[in-house]
Parts: C-alpha cells; sequence; structure tokens
C-alpha cells in the first residue's frame, strides 16, 4: 500500500538518546562499582602485607635481641656466682675474681680494648661520679657487663650515650635526619665472653709454664676449630680463664709463645678446670641496640633496630620506632621490681659490689639484673593514606596517661611519629617480652 512503511524499515531504527543515556548511567554505576570492589580488596591486601610484614618483622627483632641480653655477663664456664667464702682466722674472705675477671693492666689500657658505649673512668653518671682509672690490678666493674640509657626526645639518661658529632665509628646523635638516632629510643650495651674462640690449654700441644704458681709463659698450637695465632693483634690483651676465674693481661707474642707482661701483677695459675686462653679484644663481645632513622629512597622514613658488635653496625630489621628497657631487680625479701636505667645506675652499695669496694660502687646494680623487659613499636614502614582514624590508632607501655587505643598525635603521648618524623598513616603494633639473663649475679 501507498503511504505504509516497509516492515524492515521499522525495525531499522536505533536508541533513542535517553535510552542511551539511560545504558551509560548503568554502566557507569557497574564500572563504579567494579572499581569500588578492586580499591577495597587492594586497600585491604595492601593492609594484610603490612600486617604480615609487621608481625614478622616484630618476632625477628624480639628474637634477636633476647638472644643477645640472655648472654649479658656470660663468662667463660663460670657464668653463675654470686659470692664465694671460705672462713680464714674466724672471718670471712671473699673471692672477689669469681664474678669479673681479675683485669692486670690499667684502666686506661682496659678502656681502649672495647671499641662501643661506655662511660668512661672519673665520667659522671647522674648523681654518681665512676671512680678514677685504677693504676694497679683490679676487678672488672659491674657497669661493663651492661648498662642502659633511657632515652627522651630531649635528652638520655644517666648520660647521652652517643658520640660527638664529629667522631666516626660511634652510635650517631638523636634526630629526624636519615642516619640519626631515632628520637625517644632506648640504647643497651651489653658485654660477655664468646666462649666458643680461644685456645684449650691441654697440657700437652698447647700448655702453660708455671714456677711458683705463676705463669711465665704460654705455648700454643691452635687445634682443629680454633683460632690462628695471626688473629692476635698488637696491643692486644689476653684473657686466662678456667671454670673458677679468670684474668685479663697484657702480653708479648712470638709465634707459638704468649709472654705476660708483669708492670701490674703476676698472672697466677688458674685453680679451676679446662683453662682456656682468649684474646680479650676480639673474643670479649661488645654488644650495643639502638634504633636508627632510615629511608626507603622514596621519602618514607622508619626506624631500624641496629645491632652493633664490636665497633661495627648492622641493621637487624626495619620498622621499629620504639625501644624501651625496664631491668628487673630481685631485692633481699626475694621481690623483683622493675627499674630505669637510670635507676639501676644510681646505685652505688648492693649486695653485688665488688668486695674490694670500699663504700661506694657506682653501678654496683647492673651485674644485679636478672631480667629485663623489652617494648617494641612496629609500624609498617609506607604511609597507607586510605587507613581511617580507628586504623591508625595504637596502645604503647611507654605512654602511661594514655589510656588503651588512641591516635598518633594524641596530646598524652610520650613520643609522637610526628616528632619522630615519621608519617601517622601506618599501622603500628607493640611487641613485648621478658628475658631472663642467664648470668647475673646477686
Amino acid at each position: 500500500m501507498i503511504g505504509c512503511p516497509s516492515p524492515h524499515r521499522r525495525l531499522a531504527h536505533g536508541f533513542s538518546l535517553i535510552e542511551l543515556m539511560v545504558a551509560l548511567a548503568l554502566g557507569l554505576l557497574v564500572a563504579l562499582g567494579i572499581v569500588n570492589i578492586f580499591n577495597t580488596t587492594s586497600s585491604s591486601s595492601l593492609v594484610q602485607a603490612q600486617l604480615a610484614r609487621l608481625q614478622e618483622g616484630g618476632r625477628f627483632a624480639i628474637t634477636a635481641l633476647a638472644n643477645d641480653l640472655r648472654m649479658a655477663n656470660a663468662q667463660y664456664c663460670s657464668n653463675m656466682g654470686g659470692q664465694s667464702a671460705a672462713m680464714s682466722n674466724g672471718s670471712m674472705t671473699l673471692d672477689r675474681y669469681l664474678r669479673a675477671p681479675k683485669v692486670i693492666v690499667s684502666g686506661a689500657t682496659l678502656q681502649s680494648a672495647f671499641q662501643d658505649v661506655t662511660t668512661s673512668w672519673g665520667a659522671t653518671s647522674g648523681t654518681n661520679t665512676y671512680p678514677a682509672a685504677p693504676t694497679a690490678s683490679f676487678v672488672l666493674p659491674s657497669w661493663y657487663a651492661m648498662r642502659g640509657y633511657d632515652c627522651t626526645t630531649t635528652a638520655c639518661t644517666p648520660v647521652d650515650p652517643a658520640g660527638p658529632t664529629t667522631s666516626t665509628g660511634v652510635i650517631p646523635q638523636q634526630g629526624t635526619t636519615t642516619g640519626n638516632r631515632v628520637l625517644g629510643s632506648d640504647v643497651l650495651t651489653l658485654r660477655y665472653l664468646d666462649g666458643s674462640r680461644g685456645w684449650t690449654l691441654n697440657g700437652t700441644t698447647s700448655y702453660m709454664t708455671v714456677a711458683s704458681q705463676l705463669v711465665s709463659s704460654f705455648t700454643i698450637a691452635p687445634q682443629t676449630g680454633e683460632p690462628p695465632l695471626t688473629d692476635i693483634k698488637t696491643g692486644d690483651l689476653m684473657m686466662l680463664a678456667d671454670c673458677n676465674a679468670s684474668q685479663v693481661f697484657s702480653a708479648k707474642v712470638a709465634g707459638a709463645a704468649i709472654t705476660p707482661n708483669s708492670n701490674y701483677t703476676n698472672v697466677s695459675q688458674p685453680t679451676g678446670v679446662s683453662p682456656r686462653l682468649f684474646d680479650f679484644n676480639r673474643d670479649y663481645q661488645t654488644v650495643t641496640y639502638y634504633l636508627q632513622v632510615v629511608d626507603d629512597n622514596n621519602g618514607n622514613k622508619t626506624g631500624a633496630l641496629m645491632r652493633r658488635q664490636n665497633g661495627v653496625s648492622a641493621e637487624v630489621v626495619r620498622g621499629v620506632e620504639r625501644l624501651d628497657f625496664l631491668y628487673g631487680v630481685m631485692d633481699a625479701a626475694g621481690n623483683t621490681s622493675f627499674r630505669t636505667a637510670a635507676d639501676i645506675d644510681s646505685a652505688t652499695s648492693c649486695a653485688s659490689s665488688n668486695p674490694n669496694a670500699l663504700g661506694s660502687d657506682p653501678g654496683c646494680m647492673w651485674r644485679s639484673v636478672q631480667s629485663i623487659e623489652v617494648h617494641l613499636l612496629m609500624d609498617g614502614q609506607k604511609p597507607l593514606y586510605a587507613l581511617n582514624a580507628g586504623d591508625m590508632q595504637y596502645q604503647y607501655y611507654g605512654d602511661t596517661a594514655v589510656t588503651g587505643l588512641a591516635s598518633p598525635d594524641n596530646t598524652s603521648r610520650v613520643v609522637k611519629p610526628s616528632q619522630q618524623g615519621f608519617d601517622n598513616h601506618m599501622l603500628r603494633r607493640e611487641f613485648t617480652t621478658l628475658v631472663s639473663v642467664r648470668n647475673y649475679n646477686p
């Protein structure tokens, strides 16, 4: 019929503008949903990855610390001492060298054998003054076995353990720049003898020459697993130890022959079993833990737990923002109290005082520390700006005025991440452990 449209023409018409707009709107909604799901999943994945990294780093840091802290003040097979005594003419005579090595060099010479954080002879320590450097034989002081430093964002007590800003080979000053020590983080130095090293005096291939109970020389033939004698460097001190006592002295080394210098006191013949000779400079370990500011090269800063051994620092794990130590000491009634480094350092007379100390023995309580409570605050290392306010909340032992979870910049926090130069938008968790010190001396 004329005027009637073809059926094909009726079927060939397109979408109207309204239909296209509705389709586009629906497609946009679906796309937005997909993008939202992707973002949520991606954000959740990043959070889970950061939590996993945080948990792994925290456990690793705690394990590393515990392994060293247990060894503080360890000696060669005479670790747990206290005061041994013998009756002599009706009076009690103390064996002064059971708990700490007898040092047969000057205090200044001994000081030069250590390469790390310590307090020099005669230096001011809190309210005490450590004694002047001895010029005759003496007992290794208590503070050499262990010494801690409590630090706020502005100062450390009993002293700041960092070296001068112009010095190299020392732990850094506090600050927010990469390479600085993290603000508000404690420092702990401890020392122990590496009993796996040294040379066994078996009486045949390696032996002492003794006259009138004094050692005149050593002849050493290193056995399998023992270090070569070339490890001994000019000026190193030697240490003769057995399962009863130990002596630190200077010596002349000529090949397999080692001859003690008798500038102060002669080296006595050991009275215990299994005598062994050590290179004191290398075998008496000095370990220091502290936090250092590090950067991931993308502008993201965090703290790294540093382990410094015999003057060489190495990074243990990243993501540590705060580090605090408390020191457990048992009183005469058998009660244990946990104290700060300043409290421990301020003691001048205690049960663990060296028997030859007259009236005052500054720092004597360091050798009585029988447990150490460790607190770490870990972060996820990379900022996550999708975190809400609740996700960023955390609690930490050191913030005693903060109750429960709180924001990073809570005004009651002792140390805030922003003060340390760290971003608030990170997950944070506290890790804590209690380490028993095997070698304390009550």
